[in-house]
Formats: structure tokens, C-alpha cells, sequence
């Protein structure tokens, strides 16, 4: 389905609300003018996997009873070693399913479960492409079958040719990549998702542009470390929602995963729900978009935190915190009605600081999602949308 005008204005972009709110899990509603703590974890290296993530599960819940936290999204973000093994995968999912039912049952918990799958193939290897690509969708299947909610995956497609090209600050390279390769293979391995989604009657989340945007964020660095321009990394974010609306037009319906900062635009268009990541995803990377990136979350995360031994508990019981205090905020302001100033306010404390954040701000988000949805060829939308 091709996306032919905007769901949401700039006016409407604001965190907690969405056009087409969603319900899943043990009842969670996302989207319905509410945000929601979603927390990423990932297991210590010297650790069985699944033990390790029975632990995770059960001190993440054990710290939201602990809080008050009566709606929150777990997200399972599968390592290259679990993806290429299905069947630990599913077997992970399903220990940890058992343990949120658990918790749904005995305390009322309203949950989502998230399951990211990594994208494991080798670009430079076609014929390990191939075979890599079935594993992945064995694993896509494993995990539906045990427990997902969500389906998600952070997809390369295109960046064999994209590290070559921005590394480089070669525009033509870097378009190529977004709006032709990258293009070609949402498509490819999107209608696969989608398909197996369904079957399993499982919510087909989305795709994000990390590896490509956020490669971008993260060369560009801050105010004094920098190896590609700011600017270069603005358009990158703009160009890269043109491949990430790929997933919703083969048939996902969100939300949004986290690290795809490209995500308000796909709201604009979609209306779809969408996570986000800022100030609170320092444990994984730094930005100079900590706040504009809340502006229009209806779930709020943390991109990711080791399961490390810290004063105040393991990391995701101390980062689900932080999160919890960042949605509380938000969720008052939308209670005393002043979830548009509130939402101003974070837009106006990052606007301006780089031109990363500038790409972020609703108004021009708004007006990259109308170049997206005003050109018919994919290749032609992706230069708008830098433009």
C-alpha cells in the first residue's frame, strides 16, 4: 500500500497520540494518549543466554511492582549468536513469555513484548546471503510462534555501498544506497515478515535506519569530535525515512522501533505509533537530540543497557526507572492538558543546537513527509526528502 497523504499534522505530532492506536499483549494500549516505558536489555557475555534472561525478565517486573509501573514494553533485541540459532531463540521468547503471563496474572500488568531479530547477512557474500536471510526468517518464526508481540528488525540492506559512500561524503553514493538498495530489499524481506506476522497473529512493528542514519549520527559526533559533517548527517536522517516507510507499505503497522529517530516522519504519514530514544539511550550512545526526540514518542526507551551490576540495581532495573520518571512527566502533562506545551518546550531545546535536531522538529518533519508521499518513485521520494 502506497501512502498518498499524511495522516498527521505538525500540530498532531505530539508524544502519547496517535491516528491508529494499538492493542496487544496482556492488554497493553499504545498510542491512546499515554506513553509507555519500553526497556532494552542485553545479557552479560559470560553468561548462559537464557538463564540470563529469566534474570532480565524477572528484576525488570519485580522493579516496575516496585514503582507503581502498571503499563510498560519489554524489547528483546536478539544477538547475531541467538539469530542464528532459532531454535534458542524461541526457546529465550518463551521463558520470558512464561514469566510476563506470570506477571499479567498476579498483578494486572499490562505488557508488549518486542522481539528485534539481527539482520546477520553478508552483503559481500551473496550466496551466505541467501542462506543467512532463511535463518532470520526461521528466526522470525521461532519467536512468533513463542511469545512475540511485536516483530522488529534493524535491516542493512544498502550498506554495503552506504559505508563506502559516507565515509566519503558522496551524495550520489549515499542516495543510491537509500533510495534504490535499501529500497529493493525492505521490499524483499519486509513482505517475508509481514507474511509470517500474520500467520502468527503477531503485530508487524517496523524497520529503522540505524544502520544508516545512526552511522551517520554517530561519525558526525558532537560540537568538538567530528568526522563527516553535521549537516551531511541531517540529510541522511531526512533520506533515510524513505526506506523505513517501506515496512509500513508492505503491510506494518507499528510501532516504531526505537532508534529509527526518522520515526516522526513515518508517524506524519502513517499515523502509526512509534517508539523513540534520546537523553535516556546515553548508555549506548550519545546525541545532540536528547529531547526533540520526545516530542511525538508514544513509547519512550532507552536503545540499550547491559545487564551490569550498578548501585542502584542491574542496568535495566535502574534504566527502566529513568524511564518511568521521563513518561510519568509526560503522562501529567497530557493530564492537565498541557501536553502541547510540554512538547514545545523540548522541540525549542534542541531545534536549534544542530541540524539533526532541526530535521526532527514536527513542522519540518511535516514537510519531508509530504515530499514522501508526493512523489510515486521510491528513488525520487528519497532526493526530495534530502532536499
Amino acid at each position: 500500500m502506497r501512502f498518498k497523504s499524511l495522516e498527521m499534522s505538525a500540530d498532531e505530532l505530539v508524544f502519547g497520540y496517535s491516528k491508529h492506536p494499538l492493542r496487544y499483549g496482556t492488554g497493553l494500549e499504545v498510542g491512546i494518549g499515554k506513553v509507555i516505558p519500553e526497556i532494552k536489555y542485553f545479557p552479560r557475555a559470560d553468561k548462559d543466554l537464557k538463564d540470563e534472561y529469566i534474570k532480565i525478565t524477572e528484576d525488570v517486573l519485580k522493579r516496575a511492582l516496585d514503582l507503581g509501573i502498571m503499563d510498560l514494553q519489554l524489547e528483546t533485541e536478539l544477538t547475531y549468536i541467538e539469530t542464528t540459532q532459532p531454535k534458542l531463540a524461541g526457546e529465550i521468547i518463551n521463558k520470558q513469555r512464561e514469566i510476563i503471563e506470570k506477571y499479567s496474572k498476579e498483578h494486572d500488568l499490562r505488557i508488549g513484548f518486542r522481539v528485534t531479530v539481527a539482520d546477520i547477512r553478508d552483503f559481500a557474500k551473496p550466496k551466505n546471503d541467501e542462506e543467512s536471510l532463511n535463518k532470520m526468517l526461521e528466526t522470525f518464526e521461532e519467536v512468533s510462534k513463542n511469545g512475540a508481540d511485536v516483530l522488529s528488525i534493524e535491516s542493512l540492506g544498502g550498506k554495503e555501498l552506504f559505508n563506502y559512500a559516507v565515509i566519503r561524503q558522496d551524495l550520489v553514493g549515499i542516495t543510491a544506497s537509500l533510495g534504490y538498495l535499501a529500497i529493493l530489499d525492505m521490499k524483499k524481506i519486509w513482505k517475508e515478515i509481514v507474511s509470517i506476522a500474520r500467520t502468527n497473529n503477531v503485530i508487524p512493528g517496523g524497520d529503522t535506519a540505524c544502520g544508516f542514519a545512526n552511522t551517520a549520527m554517530k561519525l558526525a559526533g558532537g560540537f568538538k569530535d567530528r568526522v563527516i559533517p553535521h549537516t551531511l548527517a541531517a540529510i541522511i536522517r531526512a533520506m533515510s525515512a524513505s526506506r523505513s516507510l517501506v515496512a509500513y507499505e508492505m503491510g506494518a503497522i507499528g510501532p516504531g522501533k526505537d532508534c529509527g529517530y526518522e520515526n516522526i516522519i513515518i508517524k506524519s504519514i502513517t499515523g502509526y505509533p512509534i517508539s523513540m530514544e534520546g537523553k535516556s539511550s546515553a548508555s549506548a550512545h550519545s546525541s545532540l537530540l536528547g529531547n526533540i526526540s520526545q516530542a511525538a514518542a508514544d513509547l519512550w526507551s532507552n536503545e540499550q543497557i547491559e545487564n551490569v551490576k550498578l548501585f542502584g540495581g542491574y542496568g535495566p532495573q535502574v534504566f527502566l526507572e529513568i524511564l518511568y520518571y521521563d513518561t510519568k512527566l509526560l503522562n501529567k502533562a497530557i493530564e492537565l492538558g498541557w501536553q502541547k506545551e510540554l512538547r514545545d518546550l523540548l522541540v525549542e531545546s534542541d531545534i536549534y543546537s544542530d541540524p539533526q535536531a532541526y530535521v526532527l522538529a514536527p513542522k519540518v518533519a511535516q514537510e519531508i513527509a509530504y515530499e514522501l508521499v508526493s512523489h510515486e518513485d521510491e528513488l525520487e521520494r528519497t532526493m526530495a526528502a534530502g532536499l
